[in-house]
């Protein structure tokens, strides 16, 4: 927290150099929550770059009031939600035609190249309703407490719980093979 406070300071004064440890520091939390809210990698690097566009944009006028990581994670879900009702609108895409990558080059994608595990958390990720899993990814990628969650979600911090919790079990049950698909 110190060190973000410190970096906040060298932004507001035009430090490129903060800007770029920022990103260095948050990119990858940032990229696997945007992955994960939306099952799209491509969408999810073009979500994230924007966010930090938006932020080097107000980098001089930025005042942090609490985490660092959990406003970006914020800002990201925000515009992942965004994206979400925005495709709602555009001609509908089956989730098996955006779940492979838009290409295989190697770059900011290559942290969401992995094990198997990853592929199998996110397609049961991919199986909970839409309020369950936001509250899972925000908590655990973006690091945000069930309070800051319940006011993104216009909810209460015990319904946020019980998503968070009925998503935990579902998860549990989809990765043991408990669930038939």
């Amino acid at each position: 927290m110190w060190e973000d406070r410190r970096l906040i300071r060298r932004l507001n004064r035009g430090d490129g150099t903060a800007l770029s440890r920022v990103y260095e520091k948050y990119r990858d939390d940032l990229l696997r929550l945007a992955a994960t809210l939306l099952r799209n990698r491509t969408v999810a690097e073009d979500i994230v770059q924007d966010v930090f566009v938006r932020f080097a944009g107000s980098a001089r006028t930025f005042r942090l009031t609490g985490s660092l990581k959990g406003y970006l994670a914020t800002c990201v879900a925000n515009a992942a939600r965004n994206d979400l009702k925005a495709a709602r609108h555009r001609a509908s895409t089956g989730l098996d035609q955006t779940a492979e990558p838009a290409s295989e080059a190697e770059g900011p994608e290559r942290w969401l190249i992995g094990s198997e595990r990853f592929h199998r958390v996110r397609a049961a990720l991919g199986e909970l309703p839409a309020e369950q899993r936001e509250a899972v990814t925000l908590h655990v990628y973006g690091d945000l407490p069930f309070r800051e969650i319940a006011a993104w979600q216009e909810t209460s911090i015990k319904t946020v719980q019980s998503r968070y919790r009925y998503g935990l079990d579902k998860l549990r049950s989809l990765l043991n093979g408990e669930v038939e698909e």
